[in-house]
Order: structure tokens, then sequence, then C-alpha cells
């Protein structure tokens, strides 16, 4: 990136936050810390009113706006797809935010650059996965969600367990959404367990807003809290050997437990992680032959047995 770029990005990102350390802005440009003071300073030479305070970090003069940004070509495809993607794949509740937001990116550009995002648009489809919730007309809850988490807010919800498990009412305190499996899940505190707790926001049948502060969420570091979960409940590894065509499937599907993969003349190599490979066998069933297990035996055998009888169910009368 020359250094106009980073000046212009540097700038962006004061705007997009109250305070900005410096730190924070090397790491983000990955540059040294003397680049950042040096532009930062050149900023301030050419009228970028940059206020420093001292042991906090950098912001922009309140009340300074940036003029408006203009998008190249590039960007703004990019920027249509992302909202052709979620449009397609995200809760229903968000649709109208979404089409709102397109609809300004494009209000905003030459009309050569509109025009060809509106190409992009009429030649891209997005289908659903196989394993995606459908849209159903539910109540919408990720936006609920998304408000009570920029607020702090505690929440109380009705939440049915896996399968057709009993519906429980009970008071949260959220901490961080995060989508893996191709489901929304919310993290949380949960006062009824009084432990930390992964709601899967489908489940959520009733959802309310409570008045009360989420006191837990000011200290809680949700990478951190994840990372400790997988180094915890994925203990046990499995080597499986996909399939060039279903590799991308297992890739995504698997992504929080993915180690390593491999590139071979067969197929595609992924080292997994699991809590279970009781559980892993039934997903793995339904690669149907696209999936070899190389090791560990006890999972090869698992799936072995599991093949066995659901040939024996549906051979039977």
């Amino acid at each position: 990136m020359n250094r106009i770029d980073r000046l212009m990005g540097t700038m962006l990102l004061l705007q997009s936050r109250r305070v900005t350390r410096a730190e924070d802005i090397a790491a983000h440009f990955e540059i040294s810390l003397r680049t950042v003071y040096r532009d930062v300073s050149a900023l301030s030479e050419i009228g970028i009113p940059v206020v420093a305070e001292a042991g906090v970090g950098y912001s922009l003069m309140k009340g300074y706006l940036l003029p408006p940004i203009m998008f190249s070509e590039n960007e703004a495809a990019a920027l249509g797809m992302a909202g052709l993607a979620l449009s397609k794949t995200s809760d229903p509740s968000l649709d109208a935010s979404i089409q709102s937001a397109i609809l300004k990116v494009k209000a905003a550009l030459p009309e050569r650059q509109r025009r060809r995002l509106e190409r992009v648009e009429e030649s891209v489809v997005f289908g659903w996965s196989s394993h995606a919730p459908k849209p159903d007309g539910a109540i919408a809850r990720l936006v609920d969600l998304q408000a009570a988490l920029a607020e702090s807010r505690a929440l109380r919800i009705s939440y049915q367990a896996g399968g057709c498990g009993e519906v429980t009412t009970r008071e949260v305190e959220p901490l961080g959404m995060i989508h893996y499996l191709d489901y929304w899940h919310l993290i949380a505190w949960c006062c009824l367990r009084e432990d930390y707790r992964d709601f899967r926001i489908d489940r959520i049948q009733k959802l309310e807003v409570l008045d009360r502060k989420a006191i837990r969420c000011s200290d809680f570091d949700l990478q951190a809290y994840l990372a400790k979960e997988k180094e915890h409940t994925e203990s046990l590894e499995a080597r499986l050997l996909f399939s060039r065509y279903s590799a991308g499937r297992g890739r995504r599907e698997w992504s929080l437990g993915l180690v390593e993969e491999e590139e071979r003349q067969d197929g595609v190599l992924l080292t997994l992680r699991t809590g279970s490979y009781e559980w892993m066998t039934g997903w793995l069933l339904s690669f149907r032959e696209d999936v070899r297990v190389v090791d560990p035996p006890e999972l090869r055998e698992l799936l072995a047995e599991a093949a066995r009888k659901l040939a024996e169910h549906h051979a039977s009368d």
C-alpha cells in the first residue's frame, strides 16, 4: 500500500472509531509505530484536525466530517457482491436494512460504476445451502440482538433445546454473535445456569430486551473465549480425504475445527478437530462416497458401522 492510500485509510479508521490507539493503527496497516507517528503528523500538516490524548490514543476533532469518499470500480463491485450475499444468506429481519444500504452505495456512485454494479447484480445468483435454515417469516431477532449488544442490555429469552427439547425462559447477558455450521449463535452469560452458554439463534422463540445493563460484557473478550472453547472441546483430531468436489463444503462447515489442509492428487486432505467422533460420524455420512477416513481407525470403524446399520435399515421390509 502506498503512503497516500495509507493516509486516507488512517483518516477513515479515525473517523470510524471514537479513539484509536497508535498500536491499533500499526497493526491494521502492518507498519511500525514510528511510521504511524509520521503519518499522523502529516495529516495534521494538511489540516486534518487529529486530536492526540496521552495514554489514550488519537481521534478526529468532534464535529469534523471527512468529505464524501469515492469508490473504485473494484470496491463498488465488492460492496455490491457483499450486499447480495448478505441479502440471500442472512436473517430476513435484515433484508430492508441491507437493501437500503445498497441503494445508498448506488446513489453515491457515478453512472458508469452504477451500471457496472447493476450488471453484477443481474448476473450473480446466491443459492441456499442445503443445510441452511430457510427464512420462515419468524419474528426478527438479529436486529434486536445487535441492539442489545451495542447497548449492553440484558435479555429475556424463551429457548428450545436441540431436537424437540423443552422450552425454558431465562435471562441472559449477550456477549457476542458468531456464525458457524450455517447457523447464527449467541454467546451469552446465562443467569439460569450461571455460566457461559452458546444459544442457536433460530431456536430462540421469544426475545425481550430488558432495561437492566449486562454487567459482564465490559471485560469479555469474544475471540479469547472462542479460542479457549475450541481448545477445550475439540481435543480429538481426524484426517479426512475429501474429493475435490466436496472439500469446499467440508472446509466451510467445519471451519472452526480446521487444523490444516493438503492438496493431493486424489483429493484434499483435511485435518479437523472435534469433541466427539460419534457426532462427526453423522456429519461424514452426508458426504457418502466423497470422503474417506485416513485416520484414526476408531472413526473409520464408527463410520463403517453406521453405514452398515443405515443399509440394513433401508433394506428391511
